[in-house]
């Protein structure tokens, strides 16, 4: 059963937002300020990748644990109410990352998927350090073509 009235329920889900979200700002700040340049959810790109390393045939996506049902994470927790309509959201977004996914390996583009508990919680700063050391390696490593950033 849901504690907020539908109108407070409705005008909280209306304030978030799909892009410029504080873990994608984060990322984006810290590998800015080495030094590296990308483009930011470009509508040409297949998925809007929220960042896209063209010289390194590159994107990176920045997942929200809950919006992406991220299994056996703390930050995500199935909702009580409506879980028909949730089940459905949380297929469907399983099924387009994974569509993304496969379309750019068959572009021979390298994809990370950084997940927000990666980044979230206590020690958030050092966290974001090694998120972005993470990223730099692998933008460097041309070798690998993949990863995932987790808690």
């Amino acid at each position: 059963m849901d504690v907020l009235t539908p109108e407070n329920r409705r005008k909280n889900m209306s304030l978030i937002h799909s892009k410029d979200t504080k873990p994608e700002k984060k990322i984006r700040s810290a590998l800015f300020k080495v030094g590296f340049r990308y483009r930011i959810c470009d509508k040409r790109y297949p998925g809007k990748p929220d960042l896209i390393f063209p010289r390194y045939y590159a994107v990176v996506f920045i997942n929200g644990c809950f919006w992406h049902a991220h299994e056996n994470c703390r930050y995500f927790v199935f909702p009580k109410s409506n879980q028909e309509f949730w089940k459905k959201k949380f297929d469907t977004n399983k099924k387009r990352d994974a569509e993304n996914l496969k379309y750019y390996q068959e572009q021979c583009r390298r994809v990370c998927f950084v997940w927000e508990c990666a980044i979230h919680g206590k020690d958030s700063r050092q966290k974001i350090e090694s998120v972005k050391d993470q990223i730099i390696q692998w933008l460097e490593d041309s070798d690998s073509a993949f990863l995932e950033i987790k808690q």
